[in-house]
């Protein structure tokens, strides 16, 4: 079971560098013990400490402190379709997803652990092309409603919308529309980075649970444009 959440050991940081030094199938096995007691179990227990602050940002987003089919993913990469062919994922990903979603495309609230780039992620990441029309929609018709989430101070002051746009405006859109470049969005995440120490402090829970409740109101505006509980 997890221990109590005071942050992760320095451990945590020096595995993540040695595994992209040595990211094979060989030198993972030997050092699996080290995966579980320095990535592993702590990761763990700040899902579990985060529980309770993501059940207050929405009863409808959950945090589960599951080895399998939980918040925290999967180490292992899918090689699959990729010319990269290295086994392992160099970063900690733990997404806390709506209940309603079944994978990353879906509203959610994310945390990237690397040492090379740590940020939080919260929105919709390449939604499918269904909800990413219902979004596009909600913001062309009512683009006051959309401004007010947008340029939210407290959202802005932390966030800042990233991710892949439309070169053109999407079909069925006017291309003079006053949020056009929203429209032309295909991605709806904001991202906030922080210093990769920050991950070794009690208050790495209390900055992210601060930073998401910063979000509610986009994450708010998203689920009510996809028609999901909030």
């Amino acid at each position: 079971m997890p221990t109590t959440f005071s942050g992760f050991p320095p451990a945590t940081l020096k595995f993540l560098r040695q595994l992209a030094k040595n990211n094979n199938k060989a030198w993972f096995t030997k050092n699996k013990p080290k995966y579980e007691s320095d990535v592993l179990q702590p990761a763990l227990a700040f899902v579990e400490t985060m529980e309770k602050p993501v059940h207050a940002f929405s009863g409808h987003f959950e945090a589960i402190p599951k080895r399998v089919g939980g918040s925290l993913m999967r180490v292992y990469r899918d090689t699959r379709f990729s010319k990269d062919k290295t086994p392992y994922k160099t970063n900690i990903g733990i997404q806390f997803r709506h209940e309603d979603g079944k994978d990353v495309h879906a509203p959610g609230l994310y945390v990237h652990i690397e040492p090379k780039g740590c940020f939080l992620g919260a929105g919709m990441w390449h939604p499918d092309s269904k909800p990413l029309q219902a979004i596009r929609e909600r913001i062309a018709e009512d683009p006051k409603g959309w401004k007010r989430v947008r340029d939210a101070k407290a959202f802005t002051s932390r966030f800042e919308l990233q991710g892949d746009s439309l070169k053109r405006p999407p079909r069925g859109f006017d291309a003079e529309h006053p949020m056009i470049d929203d429209l032309k969005r295909k991605d709806f995440i904001a991202v906030t980075e922080f210093d990769a120490k920050l991950i070794e402090t009690p208050e790495f829970a209390k900055t992210v649970t601060a930073s998401f409740k910063a979000a509610k109101g986009f994450m708010k505006y998203l689920c009510e444009a996809v028609d999901v509980a909030f």
